[in-house]
């Protein structure tokens, strides 16, 4: 009787023995959610980097958006307003992209509360505005795209880029002045600063759309 007794205590001892390490050999095997690997964030260049020229394809905050569209309007968002959808600055000027109530309304969107609420109608009327800009600068891009103004490269996503901020006329004059009639807006930045900082993304997908509006 007590082998008997011996024999069964020692098969359950084996059993849970046996079971743990099955159980802590699952555990092991199933990984802890973790962002190792993913792409989460972009880098963006001060003013003072971009001027110096400096190459960041060597650190560790690499733009992973690249010279998409996407990554176009990333940057102009960060720059504008570090990506802040509910920013409203001292000018009045709304949202991450920083519109006007002129130019929203112009694009179709009359409800400024409504605006700052919905993240998806700001990316809405960046799409349309730029699309509009894109219209009325389409001459002018394929004019001056590839000439150097003041040291400057034109490309169409600089020109996209410097009429949302200083819309499409100022950038037209700029272009057909070489540079001589110029624009700077309340906090001095300049149609040449976004020019050479916005350069060279592939705004191809934006179509030309005289009367672009958000529906």
């Amino acid at each position: 009787m007590r082998k008997k007794l011996l024999r069964i205590s020692i098969l359950l001892a084996v059993a849970v023995f046996m079971s743990m390490g099955f159980s802590s050999k699952r555990k092991a095997k199933t990984p802890m959610f973790t962002t190792e690997g993913y792409d989460l964030s972009y880098y963006v260049p001060s003013e003072e980097e971009a001027d110096l020229e400096i190459e960041f394809t060597d650190t560790n905050f690499n733009l992973f958006l690249g010279k998409t569209y996407t990554g176009f309007k990333e940057a102009i968002g960060f720059k504008e307003s570090r990506g802040n959808y509910k920013i409203v600055n001292e000018f009045g000027y709304m949202g991450k992209y920083q519109f006007g109530r002129g130019t929203l309304q112009m694009i179709g969107i009359y409800n400024a509360d409504r605006f700052m609420k919905d993240t998806r109608l700001q990316e809405k009327a960046f799409n349309a505005y730029t699309s509009r800009n894109k219209w009325i600068l389409r001459r002018d891009i394929d004019r001056y795209v590839g000439r150097y103004i003041n040291g400057v490269k034109v490309t169409e996503s600089g020109i996209l880029a410097a009429a949302h901020l200083a819309g499409a006329g100022n950038v037209k004059k700029y272009l057909r002045s070489g540079g001589e009639v110029g624009f700077s807006d309340a906090f001095g930045t300049t149609i040449g600063y976004y020019l050479k900082k916005f350069s060279g993304y592939d705004t191809s997908s934006i179509k030309p759309n005289k009367s672009a509006k958000v529906l």
